[in-house]
């Protein structure tokens, strides 16, 4: 099983990025390979369809989200909706990349929830044809969340998170989307 993740964040140390890097390790400590896409590392143009060539890091992020089997997407929860971007990575991407995957969504938000980024987020899912975990994660009150090896302080969060993800992995089993032996381009 091949799992893409893209931090939608530009900032250093985001919550939405800390909780995928511990998503990353529950996935890695059941040998599941993992394309970590980083936004605050990789810095995507602005998304124009009139482009004649796609950019090296673009091409990379959409070539892992092709090959993957699932996909998992966070994002900080800005004016209520998605961080701009994650939302410009998301128009490298078309219906042949994402179409009949499922799609794990995860959100942080200063406030309480940051259900209205969700909400945004599934909605550019669906409209790429990719199939909505029933669950998602949306970690609030913008305060530091994680211990120093990286897992949230939090026991009612460290039960949500592993839940949702449990229930993400049996969904991209019960899809029979993982098995065709894939090429990983790289692995983090």
């Amino acid at each position: 099983m091949h799992i893409a993740m893209i931090a939608g964040s530009n900032r250093q140390n985001a919550t939405s990025t800390s909780v995928l890097r511990y998503i990353e390790t529950i996935l890695k400590a059941r040998n599941i390979q993992v394309s970590f896409i980083d936004l605050a590392v990789v810095r995507l143009p602005l998304f124009s369809p009139d482009a004649e060539d796609v950019h090296p890091e673009a091409d990379f992020m959409i070539r892992s989200v092709k090959q993957a089997d699932g996909l998992i997407l966070a994002t900080p929860e800005y004016h209520g909706s998605i961080s701009g971007s994650l939302k410009n990575a998301l128009d490298y991407l078309d219906n042949s990349h994402v179409a009949g995957k499922p799609v794990l969504t995860v959100s942080s938000a200063g406030g309480r929830l940051g259900v209205s980024s969700l909400v945004h987020l599934q909605s550019i899912i669906r409209n790429l044809h990719g199939i909505l975990s029933p669950e998602w994660i949306s970690i609030g009150d913008g305060h530091p969340l994680f211990d120093r090896d990286g897992a949230p302080r939090d026991p009612e969060i460290l039960q949500r998170i592993d839940q949702a993800v449990e229930q993400f992995i049996e969904l991209v089993r019960k899809l029979g989307n993982d098995t065709q032996p894939r090429k990983v381009m790289m692995e983090s």
